[in-house]
């Protein structure tokens, strides 16, 4: 496959045309690059990647958007150990430089956030400081002197970052450049002197230019249109461009969740790099699709196609970081899916997570999780056989890492389909995408040769004669719906899970179908989707707004929006505290008024329970996923691979009891 293909990029020849982008990881330390991203980062390119990009250095003190994020004048360190296990691996690795201008946080810096002129941040609603020529000129430096610093530790050059949080596309835009001086009439005149600057101190090293072509605001902002004559002046000065889009008003745009299509850069790439060609041939720089892109097969198109020169898999690589290696071999069906979630790999969360991956929970966590990754681990000398209880995606994932450590493995599961919660997961408005991971662990049971029995029930009795170890990945199970002032019964009471499901439905009659969701995530969204066109709606819940969990992913706007354009009634803080009479009594959490809503069903979205099973009188098995407690996929994969080693630990501390 060309994807694979080595390409010539500025003095470097890049292994592969798959690029692992700028990202924001929390693997940072006191504003510096780690240990834990120089693993992080080698892990990809010994899976392959051709150009790794570290994630995005602030170039000056004035910005500090996230309590984690690095300082490019600390970095040198850190730099000088990603570049030194990535060139062992094979990979060229340049770092990404920028400035979050208004896009950024005063929280750390204690400082002004910096911008073109004084258009208030559209989350925070700060004021910026519109900078001058000070603030402009040591900008400017910074970028030469952090761009000097990378050459220093042994990086391949740099990618000035013009896209989506971003000094530089704030300046080009005139959504938030309302200058009447130089910059104001040539807003481009900044991101150009940048990239001379960066030139003129590193030479020949690859120089690369992330830049929005479209800000999703056309009464102000970049658009496609005016972003092809843009890139072209750029065509002498930068070895690549990688196009991407958003803005302000659009911050979700560039790492979209599953809810929107991959590949919706395409047409913006293509018409650049018609553009580029035209004024440059031959030489014109490399162009680089971004844009969800996560399937092989979609990037290679994109390549022999001529829209981009290099395709940007940075998803699709946290989630299987041998994607290229295994695509150079002729197993690209086997390599793990991205499924777009945004749940693990976002980590704009006050929290400050390490950045993970719901389908590779050992992603972010290379060093201290290696002994748990399957595919890393060496099979057991001493594997025995194993039994698996329960098809979800635990009880799969522990099947596959048993199997995957040499153990002759055996997965059981009562029903007549593998899947567990998935399968209702899936059916949700927008989440098909969830069941490919469904697909590729069911195929990859079959690859490793695990025994799967269907529609079979195994209790206490049964395991008396099994000598190995047993995991019970037996799931969860509805929670009864308990309201505070009580229920006559007036009303049918159903599940999220069999309403989504299909397995029930509320029936025909006066009032609305009135959703309790408790948890602010996907499902009650879902459900209020599923039920909108069959009659009124009224989502109820706790917290200020609906969806606020989905806020991580998001996202929580694009919701909100769905529910509105279908008519959804949504009553905020509030709860459900009784049905009577064919009413559901709803009161606000904050001033504790009462009101009733008439309605003709309620469905419960909210938690559930481990499932029940006498199991629990079992000794030695190793329960996991929601069978320990009701979580999401991430939990499920990361204790179904964890279990496969611990099952088979304590199986043998038993043993040696007897």
């Amino acid at each position: 496959m060309v994807l694979t293909d080595p390409l010539g990029l500025g003095l470097a020849t890049l292994p592969s045309r798959v690029v692992f982008g700028p990202h924001a990881t929390n693997l940072g330390r006191r504003r510096g690059f780690s240990a834990a991203h120089a693993t992080y980062y080698a892990r990809r390119a010994e899976g392959g990647a051709g150009l790794i990009v570290t994630e995005t250095a602030s170039v000056h003190e004035s910005d500090w958007p996230t309590e984690c994020s690095p300082l490019a004048e600390r970095s040198g360190e850190g730099w000088a150990l990603i570049a030194d296990a990535c060139h062992r691996a094979g990979s060229v690795v340049i770092a990404s430089l920028g400035h979050a201008g208004s896009q950024g946080s005063s929280s750390y810096s204690q400082g002004p956030l910096w911008a073109p002129s004084r258009v208030p941040e559209v989350n925070s609603h700060e004021v910026p400081l519109s900078i001058g020529d000070a603030e402009v000129n040591a900008l400017i430096a910074g970028f030469r002197s952090a761009a000097q610093l990378a050459r220093e530790a042994g990086l391949d050059g740099v990618e000035i970052n013009a896209g989506q949080s971003s000094l530089l596309r704030q300046f080009a835009s005139g959504l938030t450049n309302q200058r009447h001086d130089r910059y104001g009439e040539d807003r481009m005149l900044l991101t150009r002197q940048v990239i001379e600057a960066v030139r003129e101190e590193i030479g020949d090293a690859i120089v690369g230019l992330r830049f929005c072509a479209d800000e999703l605001a056309p009464w102000a902002g970049i658009t496609p249109e005016t972003a092809v004559s843009l890139s072209t002046e750029f065509a002498e000065t930068v070895d690549y461009l990688a196009v991407v889009r958003g803005s302000i008003y659009s911050a979700a745009a560039t790492q979209p969740d599953l809810h929107e299509a991959p590949g919706f850069n395409i047409g913006i790439t293509r018409s650049i790099s018609e553009a580029l060609k035209a004024v440059r041939g031959a030489a014109a720089p490399a162009v680089c699709l971004q844009g969800s892109i996560v399937d092989p097969t979609m990037a290679e198109q994109q390549v022999l196609e001529g829209v981009c020169d290099l395709v940007e898999m940075t998803r699709a690589q946290i989630a299987d970081p041998d994607l290229v290696a295994k695509v150079r071999r002729g197993d690209a069906s086997r390599v793990r899916p991205c499924l777009l979630c945004n749940q693990r790999c976002v980590v704009s969360d006050p929290r400050n997570p390490i950045v993970s991956c719901v389908v590779n929970p050992s992603a972010g966590h290379e060093t201290a999780d290696a002994h748990h990754d399957p595919d890393r681990s060496v099979a057991h000398v001493d594997a025995v056989p194993a039994l698996v209880i329960g098809g979800g995606v635990a009880g799969m994932e522990a099947a596959r890492s048993l199997a995957r450590r040499g153990h002759d493995t055996r997965l059981v599961e009562a029903s007549g389909r593998l899947g567990g919660t998935l399968l209702d997961a899936m059916e949700i408005p927008g989440r098909s995408r969830l069941g490919l991971l469904l697909g590729w662990l069911a195929a990859e049971l079959d690859h490793e040769g695990v025994t799967v029995e269907m529609n079979r029930h195994i209790g206490v009795g049964d395991l008396e004669a099994f000598n190995g170890p047993v995991v019970a990945a037996i799931g969860a199970m509805d929670a009864p719906t308990t309201l505070r002032d009580g229920d006559d019964g007036s009303v049918v009471m159903l599940s999220a899970a069999d309403v989504i499901a299909g397995r029930s439905s509320v029936a025909d009659g006066e009032g609305a179908v009135v959703i309790l969701d408790p948890i602010g995530g996907p499902i009650g969204v879902g459900v209020a989707e599923i039920l909108a066109g069959d009659g009124p709606v009224a989502l109820v819940t706790p917290d200020l707004i609906v969806g606020s969990q989905l806020a991580m992913s998001g996202d929580l706007v694009a919701a909100n929006a769905r529910l509105a354009g279908r008519g959804v009634e949504i009553v905020a803080h509030s709860e459900v505290v009784a049905v009577r009479n064919g009413a559901a009594t709803i009161q606000d959490r904050y001033t504790g008024a009462m009101r009733e809503i008439q309605t003709r069903g309620i469905v419960d979205a909210g938690h559930r329970l481990p499932r029940t099973t006498d199991l629990a009188e079992a000794e030695g098995l190793v329960f996991v996923g929601d069978a320990v407690a009701p979580r999401s996929i991430y939990e499920a994969i990361l204790e179904g691979r964890r279990v496969s080693s611990d099952a088979v630990t304590q199986h043998h501390a038993l043993e040696a009891l007897r």
